[in-house]
């Protein structure tokens, strides 16, 4: 299956909102770092769940805008854990829309993020066991 004909979200719902005109780019649409900084807490979520504490965010990559998100649109995103390391968690991540809350759901961005369990003064520390 081609990942554009892909009708099914992976992984877990993490993160919920409404886009809103105050997140719209001078175009019109969603401006796209609203949707990353949803893209990075939801991680965060997931990510922190199964560090059992504070994450940070080591690296993106993979980050694709498949389509745009418009003003009204609910906005979902699910998160997969797709590797764990040592000290960091890898996640897979998209983020769908129910245009204007209805209807079915379109995938609208996917990207690979890593996060790194960190302590209390922010270095890295290894994950505890599942």
């Amino acid at each position: 299956m081609n990942a554009a004909d892909q009708v099914e979200p992976k992984g877990d719902l993490s993160l919920r909102t409404v886009a809103m005109p105050a997140d719209t780019n001078p175009a019109g649409d969603i401006f796209g770092g609203w949707i990353m900084s949803l893209m990075d807490l939801a991680a965060g979520v997931a990510g922190g769940t199964r560090a059992k504490g504070r994450v940070a965010t080591a690296a993106v990559s993979n980050l694709s805008f498949i389509q745009p998100v418009k003003v009204g649109d609910v906005v979902c995103v699910y998160t997969e854990i797709v590797r764990t390391g040592r000290t960091s968690v890898t996640l897979d991540v998209e983020t769908w829309v129910l245009r204007r809350g209805q209807g079915q759901r379109t995938r609208v961005t996917a990207a690979e993020f890593v996060l790194v369990a960190v302590d209390e003064n922010g270095r890295p520390r290894p994950l505890p066991a599942e």
